[in-house]
């Protein structure tokens, strides 16, 4: 099992900047792919970023790339996704996700964050 706690998200303007860090639990070792996700009501859940534990390039969505930049510290069993010049349109719930590597397909990870709320006003 792994557990996934996200924080970081709030209200802020266009054009500010969050930081939303994943803190992972349990067995994280086994499963080397973190990924964040968002959401917004009556839409799919889409791919934002990910990253290997193991290091390696990350994947970005095109929506966000240049904007965003997800990091890892594996001493502190921890991802973060800082983002920067943020739009109305990045509103949504980010979710952070474990899975057996990085990738951008949500139905390739198996353990889910319960969510933080990111809202950017214009």
């Amino acid at each position: 099992q792994v557990q996934l706690v996200e924080s970081g998200g709030g209200l802020v303007q266009a054009g500010d900047s969050l930081r939303l860090s994943c803190a992972a639990s349990g067995r994280t070792f086994s499963r080397n792919g973190m990924g964040w996700f968002r959401q917004v009501p009556g839409k799919e859940r889409e791919f934002v970023a990910a990253i290997n534990w193991s290091g390696g390039s990350p994947y970005y969505a095109d929506s966000v790339k240049g904007r965003f930049t997800i990091s890892r510290d594996n001493g502190k069993n921890t991802v973060y996704l800082q983002m920067n010049s943020l739009k109305p349109e990045d509103t949504a719930v980010y979710y952070c996700a474990n899975g057996r590597r990085a990738t951008s397909v949500r139905y390739d990870y198996d353990y889910w964050g319960q969510g933080t709320q990111v809202t950017v006003s214009s």
